[in-house]
């Protein structure tokens, strides 16, 4: 397992220029915007605008922090997106956002199409999470992680832990009250 601190994510820009993002992971490692098989970032809205398009991925987006957001597709499709509750949507779909206040923080999951299928779940309480689980994002509070091979680590707020051993589950207590994670979940079709 390897621990990743936000505070050590390099802010790149969106690829249309309009935000920038921080890539938590990618596969394979290193791979640009056109070539990942699966992405995990958390993204700065500070602004209402344009999403950037991204054909043939399927992507799914968490609003973190913020007062919520719209998103509006070129199909008139509306979502009103609210705090922790994951939304999925094609890249190819032409989507703005309109911030309903202050600047937002978000966590995506993108997809590239017929290559990666994935989930992302939010946990408040204690779990047994289902082999499989590629990543945990602590939202909020404090998690201790044990592994089946019996590897224990400490999930602090804005920590991202990726499990290099798929194979192994992992159990998830809660050390503080009100603790929050993110789980990503992929299967390489």
């Amino acid at each position: 397992m390897r621990l990743i601190s936000f505070e050590d994510l390099r802010a790149v820009p969106w690829k249309n220029g309009g935000g920038v993002t921080r890539e938590l992971y990618s596969y394979p490692a290193a791979a640009s915007f056109d070539d990942f098989l699966w992405r995990v970032s958390i993204a700065d809205v500070t602004r209402s605008g344009a999403f950037s398009s991204f054909p043939g991925v399927d992507r799914v987006i968490t609003l973190l922090e913020g007062d919520g957001m719209q998103l509006l597709s070129a199909s008139g499709e509306h979502v009103s997106l609210m705090r922790l509750q994951p939304h999925r949507f094609r890249g190819e779909e032409q989507v703005s956002a309109q911030l309903d206040g202050a600047a937002c923080l978000d966590f995506n999951l993108m997809l590239r199409r017929g290559a990666a299928i994935g989930a992302v779940e939010v946990w408040h309480a204690d779990q047994d999470l289902p082999r499989g689980c590629d990543l945990l994002f602590c939202v909020q509070g404090r998690w201790d992680v044990l592994t089946e091979s019996g590897e224990r680590i400490t999930l602090e707020q804005r920590q991202t832990l990726l499990n290099e051993d798929k194979a192994g589950g992992m159990s998830l207590r809660s050390l503080q009250a009100g603790s929050i994670v993110i789980s990503v979940s992929i299967n390489l079709l």
